[in-house]
């Protein structure tokens, strides 16, 4: 057998961080983060096929719609379409008034001056600077010392002053983020920092925006929550200054380092919806915003059709959302096995519209994001009575008694069995039907007569049939109850075990449904269904249902 090989090698464990009074791990998330969408700038430039400007335009539209009020909409220095796309927002009055549009440029300043000259026009604006700061990318990449890489950041923010100034008429916000925050000391993380603080001037009235960035996610979301709780209280003028987290998810734990950052104290969180862009992608917001959500916090973000958002993206990007995705993906909502869909079903049977949710299993209420009860419970070979009863009673009405639940259940069982797939509810009405409904031989059932005698509750019941090759056959009962007289009329000696009956539908257009378990002969107990708009009849109808039924599975027993 293969082995990895030895990794202490090759590969160094992330040093912890000494905060023995750390105060996260005691918090919750008590309110919404300011939400930055980087979709349009960071989730694009992550397609094989990037965006053109109709998708781009649809996409910000979209991100508007849902309530994210800080959009990073391109790297307008990069491209003539990523320039041209600021230009139409702004030109074409795309922004709304409580949305500001965020743009993303380097250090130089021929891309500053360019990235500047996008918004001009704009009403306000986030402009947005980076540089890497951590070890590897001082070495490798840039082959400067820490004070050349913090020279990068202060001469650029300096351009940014000088740009801005030139275009008095906009409200500016400057961010600056340290790229590969997270693999950088956090001494030299808040030395560039500070030095860039000095420059732009923040005040608690007019706050930047710095972004920490898990650029490449390194270590456990405790080291980062750790990383950002230091930060947050060594930085200089802290009061001036917006905390925002940027997390990738290479680790696999994107959502969990950025809740705990903000546990941790962080203001703001910038990410991609459904969690898309470089290599694993960027956090996914749907994901933590409703997590805020189920823990009955408004996230600010209204994701109450989100299927609709997901088509959206899906286009977009090219790219399909898993179907175990949280939340959105087409499975998440759904229970195959038949311990979760009976839990599931109870659940559903006493949840009240004015209670706290607790469907087992299910974390959210998909109705709160749009989506039906249709698809919560599906069967396959893997599913019990509950997914199948629950489906029969969304989409028929039909409440099958629990016994039968158990019958029926095994028939189910064979078919999906048999065709190795799932089974809608279509499938399984058609296959009640063709079981129990249509279960008319060797006996059918024509019609009947009932004759009720004045001052007792005798009832005299007149049935005709057909079967074992006659077409006119004529049965008389006699017994206190219609379902005792029609036992009594019938050829083959036959024992009631239970009876149940409910309304299918309601006014003139309802039916009745009865279900009848019998047993015929001493044999094993035989379930048999009827529906007619005439309780009597479907009551009727059952029996002959279970009789057929029985005497059928005798047959083949013989056989």
């Amino acid at each position: 057998m293969s082995m990895l090989k030895d990794p202490s090698s090759k590969y160094r464990a992330f040093p912890t961080i000494d905060i023995p009074d750390r105060t996260w791990p005691s918090k919750t998330i008590t309110s919404a983060p300011i939400w930055c969408s980087s979709d349009l700038r960071d989730g694009n430039q992550s397609l094989i096929e990037p965006m053109d400007a109709v998708k781009k335009l649809r996409f910000w539209k979209t991100l508007v719609a849902v309530g994210v009020k800080e959009i990073e909409a391109s790297f307008p220095a990069a491209s003539q379409t990523d320039f041209d796309f600021v230009r139409t927002l702004i030109e074409d009055n795309h922004i709304p008034e409580d949305t500001t549009i965020q743009v993303l440029t380097q250090g130089r300043e021929d891309l500053i001056a360019r990235t500047f000259e996008s918004l001009r026009g704009a009403k306000k604006a986030i402009v947005h600077l980076y540089n890497a700061t951590s070890p590897s990318f001082r070495r490798i990449v840039f082959n400067q010392d820490k004070e050349g890489i913090k020279a990068i950041a202060v001469n650029a923010a300096k351009l940014f002053v000088k740009y801005a100034a030139q275009q008095p008429e906009t409200h500016w916000t400057f961010e600056y983020s340290p790229e590969t925050f997270s693999a950088t000391e956090l001494e030299f993380a808040k030395e560039v920092c500070d030095a860039v603080i000095e420059v732009w001037n923040p005040t608690p009235e007019h706050k930047m925006i710095l972004n920490l960035p898990a650029t490449v996610e390194c270590a456990t979301p405790n080291i980062y929550a750790d990383q950002i709780e230091w930060f947050g209280r060594h930085i200089n003028r802290r009061d001036s200054v917006i905390i925002s987290l940027h997390t990738h998810n290479d680790r696999g734990t994107g959502v969990a380092a950025t809740e705990l950052g903000l546990m941790a104290g962080a203001d703001r969180v910038e990410g991609c919806l459904f969690g898309n862009g470089e290599r694993t992608g960027n956090v996914d917001l749907v994901t933590v915003a409703l997590n805020m959500y189920t823990q009955g916090l408004d996230p600010q973000l209204d994701f109450s059709d989100i299927d609709g958002v997901r088509k959206v993206v899906e286009e977009c990007n090219q790219i399909q959302v898993h179907p175990r995705h949280p939340y959105v993906g087409d499975l998440v909502h759904t229970a195959f096995s038949g311990s979760h869909q009976d839990a599931i079903r109870k659940g559903f049977a006493q949840q009240k519209d004015d209670a706290l949710w607790e469907v087992p299993y299910l974390p959210i209420d998909p109705a709160d994001i749009g989506r039906s009860y249709e698809a919560v419970i599906r069967v396959n070979s893997q599913s019990g009575k509950g997914g199948i009863a629950y489906l029969l009673e969304q989409e028929y009405d039909i409440s099958l008694p629990r016994r039968m639940q158990i019958e029926f259940s095994q028939v189910v069982q064979a078919e999906t069995d048999r065709i190795g797939l799932e089974m809608t509810a279509q499938q399984i009405y058609a296959l009640l039907q063709r079981e129990y409904l249509q279960a008319n031989t060797p006996y059918a059932l024509v019609s009947h007569r009932l004759q009720e005698e004045n001052g007792n509750s005798s009832v005299e019941v007149e049935v005709s049939g057909k079967g074992q090759g006659e077409t006119n056959l004529r049965w008389h009962g006699k017994g206190y109850g219609t379902l005792e007289a029609l036992v009594a009329a019938l050829p083959i000696k036959v024992e009631i075990m239970d009876y149940n009956e409910h309304a299918i539908g309601a006014g003139t257009n309802a039916k009745a449904a009865a279900y009848i378990e019998l047993r015929v002969n001493g044999e094993r107990p035989v379930h048999g269904v009827g529906i007619d708009e005439n309780i009597t009849t479907a009551s009727f109808k059952a029996v002959f249902s279970a009789l057929n039924r029985s005497l059928s599975q005798l047959e083949a027993k013989a056989a």
